[in-house]
């Protein structure tokens, strides 16, 4: 018989299976980070592209299976005991360790944008799992079918999308390309049809003649009331989009032409080239959407100059990086001088029509200083801010 000073025999702690879910999905998250920003694992192995890409797509079904198994078992009650929910958490966690240590194990000389593609598929399906875990914990017990469990969750398709994964750098490069020629594509249509409609707002706001009796200008100013400077184009205005929408038609030229190039002279060992192309390229859709916000009333012309500057500079880097790769075989090739010079009319354009405005902004400059200059005298300091439009130069300097 024991005495009764001796210690008595750890009971092991029973954790509710809900509770093993949550934490399940807290730790499916913590992955994500180093995802993000994971580096190729070291290794002295020859690297094979034919068994990386099976032991990836195997993953990606075991995962799914795992997801599937999971659902199956927590979408009905009685749900699983502490110990079944165990075992069915470190399935998962296990599935989701394997294809990350997969992902990881793809070298960067088979080219960043090859493992951008594989990471992201990799972020999606972690990602999904941890949100099908957070919805079983949330609804436990219910029917697989559910509406909301379907609709909140996206880790079977996100495991489906992986044997389409591009195999190789320059087929990556060039889904990328396609999807940049996509987007600016959208743009420029989007760009196009609110110029032909002619009020972007049409509808949403009453027009200010229709309160004419009611309503002045300057009474609809003071209780912060947009009038029709602020839902229509000026005619400055208009003349203005002209050359706004010829350089976004010049800036999907310029995708089209680059994603052709690389299409028929790309060389799949030459990785960094053709990373490089895709960087910059990628530049392109955000500066394209940056000049197409710009131009919604109301319109202000130097920032509608500010983000023209902005895109020609991107597409022009993005036209000598390509000319100077291997993509462009004989440098001198015409297109590329005379999509060079369609984007400098365009911007040349858009200087003049918003040199006015220029002018009188750098006018108020020395007004400004000279306020500076005498509060520096006085107690109280004063923030004086000079936008970046003052930096720009007169056309033809």
């Amino acid at each position: 018989m024991a005495s009764a000073g001796a210690p008595a025999a750890a009971v092991p702690t029973v954790v509710p299976p809900l509770e093993q879910l949550r934490c399940l999905a807290v730790e499916l998250r913590l992955l994500l980070p180093g995802l993000r920003v994971g580096e190729a694992q070291e290794t002295t192995k020859e690297f094979n592209p034919e068994t990386f890409w099976r032991k990836l797509n195997e993953a990606a079904v075991n995962v799914a299976r795992e997801a599937t198994t999971l659902t199956e078992v927590f979408s009905r009650v009685p749900l699983p005991s502490p110990q079944e929910t165990k075992r069915f958490c470190e399935q998962v966690h296990a599935a989701i360790k394997a294809i990350t240590a997969v992902y990881y194990s793809l070298p960067k000389d088979r080219g960043i944008t090859l493992r951008k593609l594989v990471r992201n598929a990799t972020l999606d399906i972690v990602d999904g799992m941890a949100q099908l875990v957070d919805v079983l914990f949330i609804t436990p017990g219910q029917s697989p079918d559910n509406s909301d469990l379907i609709s909140y969750n996206s880790v079977w398709t996100a495991c489906q999308q992986v044997p389409r994964i591009p195999k190789d750098n320059k087929a990556a490069a060039l889904s990328m390309l396609t999807k940049s020629v996509d987007l600016v594509k959208d743009a420029h249509e989007e760009m196009e049809q609110a110029v032909e409609e002619c009020d972007p707002y049409c509808g949403l706001l009453n027009d200010t003649e229709d309160n004419s009796d009611s309503h002045s200008d300057e009474e609809d100013d003071r209780l912060g009331c947009p009038n029709n400077r602020d839902l229509y184009w000026s005619e400055e205005d208009q003349e203005l989009i002209i050359p706004c929408l010829a350089l976004v038609r010049a800036s999907k030229a310029c995708l089209k032409k680059i994603r052709i190039s690389v299409a028929e002279n790309g060389k799949k060992d030459q990785v960094a080239q053709l990373d490089d192309i895709v960087d910059i390229s990628d530049e392109i859709s955000p500066s394209v959407d940056d000049l197409a916000l710009s131009i919604y009333p109301p319109m202000c012309h130097l920032t509608v100059r500010i983000n023209s500057a902005k895109l020609v500079s991107v597409l022009k880097k993005a036209l000598e990086i390509t000319k100077a790769s291997h993509v462009t075989p004989q440098p001198e090739d015409s297109w590329i001088p005379l999509l060079i010079n369609a984007v400098d009319h365009c911007m040349n354009r858009i200087k003049e029509l918003t040199q006015s405005e220029l002018e009188l902004e750098n006018e108020a400059i020395p007004h400004c200083l000279g306020i500076f200059s005498s509060s520096c005298s006085q107690s109280q300091p004063v923030d004086i801010v000079i936008y970046p439009c003052f930096l720009l130069p007169p056309p033809g300097r």
